[in-house]
């Protein structure tokens, strides 16, 4: 079933729905987008639309409310902003400090990470390492 993007819904085809779809985003990370309290790691897929995951660890987030929260305002901005989204399969981190920021906190964080997400996808993908405190500066 192909599904339609008129409506602002969050139907199971823009889930990530097992482990071999979060495997691959995390295996195959293109894209990200950090902030110290939410990290979002993205590759691109070819269903043309964007899918959407979800971890939210125990360890970053003690409080069960607040992982809760922090997850259905995730929800909430990917399902808004689906259709400026590209085609990527996208994995919401939550790291430690997420729990203690409030809603219209975490909605402006999510806002601006989706932003930041969308602009780095447009890019074409670059010759540059993935993590540039790795690399040797020349002598």
């Amino acid at each position: 079933m192909q599904q339609t993007r008129s409506d602002f819904g969050f139907p199971k085809p823009l889930r990530l729905l097992n482990a071999a779809q979060y495997r691959s985003v995390f295996s195959g990370t293109q894209i990200r987008a950090a902030h110290p309290n939410l990290l979002l790691l993205a590759s691109r897929n070819d269903l043309g639309h964007p899918r959407l995951g979800l971890v939210m660890a125990k360890k970053h987030v003690r409080n069960a409310t607040d992982r809760n929260r922090i997850k259905r305002i995730a929800r909430e901005t990917f399902r808004l902003r689906q259709h400026q989204l590209p085609a990527v399969d996208t994995v919401v981190l939550a790291r430690p400090g997420a729990g203690k920021l409030d809603n219209a906190a975490l909605t402006k964080l999510f806002d601006k990470l989706w932003r930041k997400l969308a602009r780095r996808a447009q890019e074409p993908p670059s010759d540059r390492p993935k993590h540039p405190g790795n690399r040797r500066r020349p002598s």
